[in-house]
């Protein structure tokens, strides 16, 4: 069996498809017990956004005619708080780097697709568990009316999570501590879904917001989301389909660092 090591450039990892996928299960098990021996930031966005729900609901339903009200107060603080994940991402990255262990994965049997399927698998499950509960929890008790299509919501919180992902993984192969990660990450979801429309519709912003919107993640994404509520395939795919170029591109743009050795510790 061959070894891939961080200075060859696009090195692959040699043996069956069934040894692949057991490299790729020790490190989605090494995760998951990282994961739940610290599970405070997942509580956190969890819970915040379904105390800004209750607490904005009566706001917004003086607000917004029909459904429109429950429809945004549930989409907003849904996206705004699963773009606060991209701590989580890029943290399961960027502590192997810390810890000087990333140069031991990339001398390992591992490809660097491997070690980052490894790596991002759990935080996956992690993201889209938490849009899936938030959004149970907005039909449930906020009364957000039952979605026409539960397939096209599962598209739009699938291809959302696939963009978080791979914007993570790519922050994780520029910055270079928690604390740089923890700013881009607060000052990124505050913006992003901000000027995406998650306090308030793009429609009532100002001019230079509303232009400024179209280059926000968190605006195709809560597009993607209500129009996914309210059962239109077209609103949903649409935004999709961009946000899945997106992710390719950044999932692209991280992979290529890692495998020219732009992920090892003494980069620090």
């Amino acid at each position: 069996m061959s070894t891939a090591t961080a200075d060859t450039p696009g090195g692959s990892a040699a043996g069956s498809p069934l040894d692949a996928a057991r490299r790729i299960g020790v490190l989605v098990r090494h995760q998951v017990i990282m994961r739940v021996r610290d599970p405070g930031q997942v509580i956190s966005y969890v819970l915040t956004p379904m105390i800004l729900m209750l607490v904005f609901k009566p706001l917004y339903l003086r607000a917004f005619a029909g459904n429109q009200g429950t429809l945004q107060v549930v989409t907003g603080p849904l996206i705004m708080f699963s773009v606060f994940t991209l701590a989580i991402i890029g943290n399961s990255i960027l502590v192997e780097r810390e810890w000087h262990t990333w140069d031991r994965l990339r001398t390992s049997s591992a490809s660097v697709a491997e070690i980052l399927l490894g790596k991002l698998i759990p935080v996956y499950l992690i993201v889209v568990f938490q849009q899936t509960l938030l959004m149970a929890y907005g039909c449930l008790i906020i009364g957000l009316p039952f979605p026409h299509s539960v397939g096209l919501v599962a598209i739009a919180i699938c291809s959302w999570g696939l963009a978080l992902l791979a914007l993570g993984a790519a922050l994780a192969t520029i910055l270079r501590s928690h604390a740089e990660l923890g700013m881009v990450s607060d000052v990124g979801a505050i913006t992003i879904s901000a000027l995406g429309g998650a306090l308030v519709p793009v429609s009532i912003m100002p001019t230079w917001a509303a232009v400024a919107a179209h280059g926000s993640p968190g605006y195709w994404a809560i597009r993607m989301m209500q129009a996914a509520v309210r059962g239109d395939t077209a609103g949903t795919l649409r935004p999709a389909a961009l946000l899945l170029a997106g992710a390719l591109a950044a999932g692209t743009f991280a992979t290529y660092r890692l495998a020219r050795g732009w992920g090892r510790s003494h980069l620090l």
